[in-house]
């Protein structure tokens, strides 16, 4: 790994800060690298409050949106809630159909299949809600680009209502409102909403025009915070708030749905890392082995025995992903070393057997083993489908663009994207891809790079500051988890491997004789010879407790050590 030291701000800008927040250097300097200047702007950060939350109808388009839902609504129309079949999609969908249902009746959901529809608004959903008597379309998570969609639907005398988070492209389909903070004309004043957040927005100005209140409609936020974990979106302005009360939500009082999920993996306080790695995947799995309809019917159901039915079923269909997932990977896995015939800058395999609805996260996989642009192909239909998966720094979108006369269609963002080409073109593909990346990618980016936030010495670390330090959270992109650094570290001797095949390492840590705090390192099994004999060597770390017997220490977290 690289490892890059963040720039430390001024000295007298750190003082400054450390005396109005009465914190010592330390805090303040973290504070200042996110961008907090000031006691105002830290008791905004530490002390999210619920009036934080925009007022919606500063969205354009917003009074649009509400007018025609209040017009469906007096003259009894059919409304379907339409929305993309991931996370971000279904708990979308899950909370814009249910706050519908506590007053209107006349509500359906609906989710396109993975495998037949794809991604986004299908000329098949609009198909069926002509067929079912829907006169209006609220879609969520999809749909600003969905230009020749839409104008299928005004044919058929369906209107479009477009909650969307991803940036438009020149010209805005004909619905009758598009809400999306990207829109170049929208003067919203936070643009990194994700599609559940902005479906929020909707309800949020809806509830004003009936008397309610943002306070009553904090029982949704528990759909917001997983959608705002499971998208990636920054944790920062509106976010952070709507992550910080959706995860007392989870914590408290979740919907019936998310209360099964929790049950079933009897953890007691989930953090967004949680609800990331524990809660979304059991979400997406219906959307990649089954149906996406699965998760809404998870997060609407109000009998709990009934949720508990649907997350048994949304538990297997997880355990199913992750046995494909694992299988395809180690596929994927001996293709890569049996073509190694020459150093190449892109990773890109291909078996026609694979399941389409994991080849994500196998990319994800390797791009995590050989940190180079993956992409992972599998036979869909006529053609084939790939998942792109970037490392960071690497603008995969762009490098598609660069081959697009070999495909037939591609979407997606810097560091993911999804693409389809005829089986003939795949060769072609693959040469072009690699000649695109290799003439426009830093070779440094080739090389995992750590970001660390300050240099530390082990005497500093206290209860105290990891108590401060958790007051950070909830942490994703625009406020990780603060990165440290030490120097000149010895083991005390009791290093070892531990786990399966010894593949992670427990260290007891001194610095100049001083300090001796427990460490361990995930998957750095193999690092332990650079601490044997007592050698000295530094360590990136994150501060973390470990509870052994009811006792609860302060551990550090190893993110990499060299000699």
């Amino acid at each position: 790994m690289r490892w890059t030291l963040k720039p430390k701000p001024e000295e007298e800008d750190i003082q400054r800060l450390s005396d109005a927040l009465q914190v010592d250097g330390l805090i303040a300097q973290l504070l200042l690298q996110r961008g907090i200047t000031n006691y105002a702007e830290a008791k905004r950060f530490f002390r999210p409050q619920l009036s934080h939350i925009h007022n919606p109808f500063l969205m354009k388009d917003m009074d649009l949106a509400v007018d025609r839902i209040e017009r469906a609504i007096a003259h009894n129309e059919n409304i379907l809630v339409f929305g993309d079949y991931d996370v971000d999609g279904t708990t979308a969908v899950a909370l814009v159909s249910s706050y519908l249902q506590e007053y209107y009746p006349n509500v359906a959901t609906y989710i396109p299949d993975r495998y037949t529809e794809g991604y986004g608004v299908s000329f098949q959903g609009i198909d069926f809600a002509e067929d079912n008597g829907f006169s209006l379309i609220i879609a969520l998570d999809c749909g600003v680009k969905a230009i020749d969609k839409v104008a299928y639907a005004k044919e058929k005398e369906i209107d479009f209502i477009i909650c969307d988070h991803h940036r438009p492209g020149n010209e805005l389909p004909e619905a009758i409102a598009i809400l999306d903070p990207k829109r170049e004309d929208c003067n919203y004043p936070y643009d990194e909403l994700c599609g559940c957040g902005v479906g929020f927005k909707l309800i949020q100005a809806l509830a004003s025009k009936n008397g309610r209140t943002t306070e009553d409609l904090v029982p949704y936020l528990d759909l917001v915070a997983t959608a705002i974990g499971a998208d990636i979106v920054p944790i920062t302005g509106e976010n952070r708030t709507l992550a910080y009360y959706g995860l007392q939500v989870i914590n408290s009082n979740p919907r019936i749905g998310f209360r099964a999920i929790i049950d079933q993996i009897k953890k007691e306080e989930l953090t967004i890392t949680d609800v990331v790695f524990i809660i979304a995947p059991r979400i997406n799995a219906a959307g990649r082995m089954k149906h996406g309809q699965h998760a809404v019917n998870l997060l609407t159901e109000i009998d709990l025995e009934q949720a508990r039915k649907f997350a048994k079923e949304i538990e297997q269909f997880n355990l199913d992903r992750r046995n494909l997932d694992q299988e395809i990977t180690q596929e994927a896995l001996i293709q890569i070393q049996e073509n190694k015939e020459e150093e190449r800058f892109t990773s890109v395999v291909f078996k026609d057997t694979w399941h389409k609805g994991v080849i994500g996260i196998v990319a994800s996989r390797l791009t995590e083993t050989y940190y180079r642009p993956t992409l992972v192909f599998t036979k869909s239909g006529d053609r084939l489908s790939a998942s792109a998966r970037s490392v960071k720094g690497f603008d995969v979108y762009n490098a598609l663009e660069g081959c697009s006369d070999c495909i037939e269609q591609f979407g997606g963002h810097k560091y993911a994207a999804g693409l389809t080409l005829l089986e003939g073109q795949y060769e072609a593909f693959k040469q072009q891809f690699e000649k695109v990346v290799s003439e426009t990618i830093d070779p440094n980016l080739l090389t995992p790079e750590i970001k660390v936030d300050a240099r530390i010495e082990l005497t500093d670390i206290t209860p105290k500051l990891l108590r401060i330090i958790k007051q950070f959270a909830p942490f994703g992109p625009g406020n990780m988890t603060p990165i440290f650094m030490a120097e000149n570290l010895h083991d005390t001797g009791y290093g070892k491997g531990v786990g399966e095949n010894e593949k992670h390492l427990k260290l007891s840590l001194v610095q100049n004789g001083m300090g001796s705090i427990g460490a361990i390192g995930f998957n750095l099994g193999e690092k332990l010879s650079v601490t044997a004999n007592k050698k000295s060597f530094d360590a990136v770390f994150s501060l973390d407790e470990n509870e052994w017997q009811g006792r609860v220490s302060l551990q550090l977290k190893l993110k990499d050590l060299r000699g």
